[in-house]
């Protein structure tokens, strides 16, 4: 028996005493990243509004197993944010425009109300290029008659993690969460609200493709309305990114149990704080990348260079913990050996980059970043 199937669906269940220390100590991080944003100027404001959309839009395609060009994406934050920022070139896809189009809908404008007209227009967004030959995906309208089952394993021998409500009462299901959603209770928390909204619609499945995807959006929708601010300063998506099996177990596990939620709150709000978290150590990135290009703003670098300054600067903390060395810089930029090495002797004459102790026969280099206040203390 699946949740939806049981007497009192959708009347959830939670415990409040649990789930408070956790709320608590939510609203004292979403402080904290709105403090560190605000004391930034409005320029490296924007540079964080965009690092998180970047970030949203990459690792809410992840989830799905959809892997974006990041340089794509960041073209189409920054056009549709109107950021003026070094390196960022003009090359855009219709995927990526159309998806930072759905994220900024649904967070710039939370007041207005959420309707199905609306979600079909989101998910018609995320397959601009149609519904093609083989998936045969409904664009733009709910989903058939057909079973919806989410499945994983070989053809002739799947595994059933779940089955949605049938076609015939899909929207009766979908007309009460969207008056749920635009009226909730008074006295409803509106962080156990997101975590409520996320699973609600995630286990409708609405349509035939898409829906995890418009799930985390509507949650954002949500979570701005909690915070009453449209601009977003960090990525729950990159957070179930970093938890992803975690993610599908306690959905399913969920989605196979009864109303009491108590346990799907608790790990969605353990998964917002580590979204907070994580924003503070990104906002501090991003304010440094601002800084960086301040000082650089008069330095004359070639389009490769920028693109691999800004890729550095971007994910130093992750994928270039160890610096990058002249084979990396070949790869990212697409150029010969000879003239990787050329450009990264011309970086760190110019003060671009700074060579890492070791040496040997990979000299490996970094982004030299200035001691802040913020990362002394």
């Amino acid at each position: 028996m699946y949740i939806w199937e049981r007497k009192g669906w959708p009347s959830f269940e939670w415990s409040e005493p649990t789930l408070r220390p956790m709320l608590d100590e939510l609203r004292l991080l979403q402080g904290r990243v709105v403090g560190r944003t605000e004391s930034a100027s409005e320029h490296a404001d924007a540079s964080v509004e965009m690092d998180a959309l970047i970030q949203n839009a990459i690792r809410t395609s992840e989830i799905e197993g959809e892997r974006l060009d990041v340089g794509s994406v960041r073209s189409s934050v920054a056009r549709q944010l109107g950021v003026d920022q070094a390196g960022v070139p003009g090359r855009t896809t219709p995927e990526s425009e159309a998806l930072i189009e759905l994220l900024l809908q649904a967070t710039h404008y939370p007041d207005q109300p959420l309707t199905l007209e609306r979600l079909c227009h989101w998910q018609s967004l995320l397959f601009v290029q149609g519904p093609g030959v083989i998936d045969k995906v409904r664009v733009g309208e709910l989903r058939g008659e057909q079973p919806m089952q989410v499945v994983s394993g070989r053809i002739d021998r799947p595994t059933v993690h779940f089955e949605a409500p049938p076609r015939r009462q899909l929207e009766a299901e979908l007309d009460a969460f969207l008056a749920w959603f635009n009226q909730p209770p008074e006295n409803l928390d509106p962080l156990i609200r997101a975590g409520i909204a996320h699973l609600w619609l995630v286990t409708l499945h609405p349509f035939d493709d898409g829906n995890g995807r418009l799930t985390r959006a509507v949650t954002d929708r949500a979570l701005a309305q909690a915070e009453r601010q449209s601009v977003r300063f960090y990525s729950l998506s990159a957070a179930i990114m970093a938890r992803r099996e975690a993610y599908y177990d306690h959905l399913e596990s969920t989605q196979k149990g009864g109303l009491d939620i108590t346990p799907w709150l608790a790990w969605f709000l353990d998964t917002l704080k580590a979204a907070l978290e994580q924003a503070l150590s990104r906002i501090d990135r991003v304010l440094e990348k601002t800084r960086f290009w301040q000082r650089h703003a008069t330095t004359v670098l070639n389009e490769r260079q920028i693109k691999v300054l800004n890729r550095l600067l971007d994910t130093a903390g992750v994928e270039f913990a160890q610096g990058i060395n002249a084979r990396k810089y070949q790869s990212l930029a697409k150029v010969s050996k000879a003239t990787a090495t050329r450009d990264l002797a011309e970086l760190l004459e110019k003060g671009c980059l700074v060579k890492l102790p070791g040496g040997g026969r990979s000299t490996r280099y970094s982004i030299p970043f200035e001691p802040t206040l913020a990362s002394a203390l």
